[in-house]
């Protein structure tokens, strides 16, 4: 059973302490900034509280590995108290460390999942080069847990380890819990483990429900290399609470701009951390924020957890079109609110079609636009205000590739 007691005090804030404290804690990390680039140097004079982040720039993982390459390991950005660095595809390199108390912050996370000082973690993030496996254990020895770094494969050796140490809980990406619980069938073994903290891909319904079958209570968390914990499941299960120590956003895929509340748009996470802080780092995932709090009593911001990707860059007719291309249409008329490119085909060619949300307007204008900042001639079809999907889609592709 997941336990329903909180990690500390942060969880159950008012909104208004909150936004206090983080505001704080934010005018903080910018005073702190002398070494990175212009942009972020420039904001410690302009942010006073998390509202007054969206006039910055957003920080994409792109200008990040260009940041690194300029100026190695870490792109400018003043990092301390550092005692392990980790590799990402990009590559991007990201500071860890073992000296600070629960540096990813995953420790909220797994009490949530009702890990505590009774627990042996079986551990089966990996450990080579990426820090998954570091910041669960991080977050493990946050509520007193013990570990085993089991870390990836080698499935039999892990029923066997499970077995003879009593591991009461899993750590790990959703699908290997279930080989290990059939490998350990397949021995004849029964293991002890009654609850999983998972993350790293997706939990479908109907993996949970196969957990909750064998008796193992299952929660998720939603974290990253460079930012750690940005939001995990409660026992409540309706949504994923925003961890204390960021500040999300929810933009227009390609901008910095909100979306309207509940709509679908792009993550985008300041971190509070002292010893790695980043402003505005774009996650490039999917999600939209949720009415109200928790039934768990924990107060934060919640999202809907992981919705997709918001990098939509598709080629239509041998072309590249990008959200920021969109982005840059509709800032180009005051009347349209939004716009939308569907990609679809004719027979054997593309077709452009760009569903522009105005009021009224020059669809032969809004045309000549079109081709000159998609570099593409579409078909413009103007909709009324508030008829496009808000699904958080800017280019949609309904192509067949069957």
């Amino acid at each position: 059973m997941a336990s329903t007691s909180f990690f500390d005090d942060q969880e159950t804030r008012s909104a208004d302490q909150r936004a206090a404290d983080q505001s704080a804690l934010l005018r903080s990390r910018l005073a702190a900034i002398t070494e990175a680039p212009a942009q972020w140097r420039d904001a410690a004079a302009t942010v006073q509280t998390a509202a007054d982040l969206v006039a910055l720039p957003v920080l994409r993982k792109s200008d990040l590995s260009g940041w690194q390459k300029q100026n190695p390991p870490f792109g400018g950005i003043a990092v301390s108290n550092v005692t392990h660095v980790f590799q990402s595809p990009g590559p991007i390199y990201e500071p860890g460390s073992t000296s600070v108390a629960d540096f990813w912050r995953m420790g909220r996370f797994l009490n949530a999942a009702g890990f505590g000082a009774d627990d042996i973690v079986q551990n089966c993030f990996g450990y080579h080069l990426t820090p998954a496996g570091h910041m669960f254990e991080s977050g493990a020895r946050a509520v007193g847990a013990k570990v085993l770094p089991a870390g990836t494969g080698q499935t039999e050796l892990q029923v066997r380890a499970a077995v003879d140490i009593g591991t009461t809980g899993y750590a790990g990406t959703p699908d290997y819990l279930k080989i290990i619980l059939e490998k350990a069938d397949e021995m004849g073994e029964t293991l002890k483990i009654t609850k999983a903290a998972v993350g790293g891909g997706a939990l479908f319904p109907s993996l949970r429900s196969y957990y909750i079958d064998r008796g193992i209570a299952c929660l998720q968390c939603y974290a990253t290399a460079d930012l750690g914990n940005i939001a995990y499941e409660s026992p409540a299960m309706e949504g994923m609470i925003v961890d204390e120590g960021v500040i999300v956003e929810i933009v227009t895929p390609g901008t910095g701009d909100p979306v309207a509340p509940g709509e679908v748009g792009e993550v985008v996470v300041t971190s509070l951390n002292p010893d790695y802080p980043l402003i505005r780092f774009a996650t490039g995932d999917l999600s939209a924020a949720m009415d109200g709090t928790s039934p768990c009593g924990r107060t934060n911001m919640r999202i809907k957890g992981w919705m997709g990707r918001a990098d939509q860059t598709t080629k239509i007719k041998g072309m590249f079109v990008r959200p920021e291309q969109v982005a840059e249409l509709v800032a180009h008329h005051a009347e349209v609110a939004k716009a939308r490119v569907v990609a679809s085909r004719a027979g054997e060619q593309d077709v452009m079609t760009v569903q522009i949300e105005a009021s009224g307007g020059d669809a032969d204008a809004y045309a000549q636009s079109v081709q000159q900042l998609l570099k593409l001639k579409g078909k413009i079809e103007v909709v009324a205000p508030g008829s496009l999907p808000k699904d958080g889609l800017v280019i949609e592709d309904q192509r067949s590739y069957d």
